[in-house]
């Protein structure tokens, strides 16, 4: 538990009429202001002169050069970063080569199933570029915009990740539907090929992320998956997306070989599995992103032991009322909290937040706001 002894200095707890109190245990964001120098009269040097007639670069140029140099600085991030943004730097080039090629096949021979599928792995190749992107632009320090960092970007990559997958469950149960009443399974010898390069492919992004196979399952009438930081939960995605790509390629395999052997509605079966898996898998992740989001309740903290740290405060003899009591993870592992305390007129707030603040703190609770107001 941090000391209050500088709170009256910088609070104006001493002789102040104002009893509220925040606690943060944020450092300050406050970055040093350097002036601009102008030149007077639009002269630099002897070797520069400015004209206030002189073009001025374009919107488009501005954007182009801001693109472009973020797009640098990415890949000055992924070479210097560690070794999971090169993993995945590889892996994406892998899956835009193969893609680029079977669209290419597609489009020559006429297949429209190879140009859907490179369509489709085009379409995740994005979604796992946005993944690197996030964890290069995730390193950057908060600033006077964004004072809590941009660590929370990999919770959003994570949760984009989990909603293309369900998606994909979703499209592939609609697609052994449509084959079981229009009964269009067939085995198509170069869609097998595809499916097999492409597990191939992903089998590799499946070793690179194989560390984040695992997660903790939370429960609390629902599973809850469990992350240690936002890096995992991100890195964590990025193994779901190619497992789930490779279930995929696996399936079609699978349809294709007892289609072969004579099986009635194998493809139907096979991607009717399929979708069932994937929905499982991405299901704890779905709903541990959208609840950090959607600032839920954290789930490392049982509710029955929020609600006793509450119970202890009221009982307090100068305690009046706990209202507004709120808690939420910013980050996964990360839990912020603020409540406001009624205590009795005259009473010395100085023990009661020491109290509070150490109740809590002992239960996880990172970061605490405290409001004391008079009864």
């Amino acid at each position: 538990m941090d000391s209050l002894s500088s709170i009256n200095g910088d609070f104006g707890f001493d002789g102040g009429t104002d009893r509220r109190f925040a606690f943060s245990r944020q450092a300050s964001f406050q970055q040093p202001h350097t002036p601009i120098d102008i030149p007077a009269h639009g002269h630099y040097d002897h070797h520069h002169y400015w004209s206030p007639r002189d073009d001025k670069p374009s919107a488009a140029s501005l954007q182009i050069s801001s693109l472009s140099s973020f797009v640098f600085s990415v890949f000055r991030s992924v070479r210097s970063g560690h070794r999971y943004m090169k993993r995945l730097f590889l892996m994406i080039s892998l899956n835009v080569a193969y893609s680029t090629a079977e669209l290419l096949t597609g489009l020559f021979t006429g297949r429209v199933g190879l140009v859907s599928d490179a369509v489709h792995l085009t379409f995740g190749c994005g979604l796992l570029t946005f993944s690197l992107f996030v964890m290069a632009a995730s390193r950057k320090k908060a600033d006077r915009e964004y004072t809590y960092g941009y660590k929370r970007l990999e919770v959003l990559s994570a949760f984009t990740n989990a909603l293309f997958l369900l998606f994909m469950s979703f499209s592939l149960a609609v697609e052994a539907l449509h084959a079981f009443i229009q009964d269009e399974s067939e085995h198509k010898h170069y869609l097998i090929v595809s499916a097999v390069t492409n597990l191939f492919v992903n089998l590799v992004g499946v070793w690179f992320f194989r560390n984040y196979a695992r997660i903790n399952l939370i429960s609390s009438g629902i599973c809850l998956a469990a992350y240690r930081n936002a890096e995992d939960m991100n890195n964590h995605s990025v193994f779901l997306h190619v497992v789930a790509d490779s279930i995929r390629s696996a399936g079609l395999i699978l349809a294709s070989w007892l289609l072969s052997i004579g099986v009635q509605n194998a493809e139907v079966l096979c991607l009717g599995l399929v979708s069932v898996a994937v929905f499982m898998l991405v299901l704890p992740l779905f709903r541990a992103t959208g609840g950090i989001l959607l600032q839920m309740a954290p789930p490392s903290i049982p509710t029955t032991a929020l609600n006793k740290c509450l119970r202890q405060i009221s009982a307090r003899e100068d305690v009046m009322e706990v209202s507004q009591a709120r808690f939420w993870e910013l980050l996964p592992g990360h839990v912020f909290g603020s409540l406001i305390v009624q205590v009795k007129k005259g009473t010395n707030d100085r023990p009661i937040l020491e109290f509070v603040h150490g109740l809590f703190h002992d239960l996880g609770v990172q970061d605490l706001t405290v409001q004391t107001d008079d009864a």
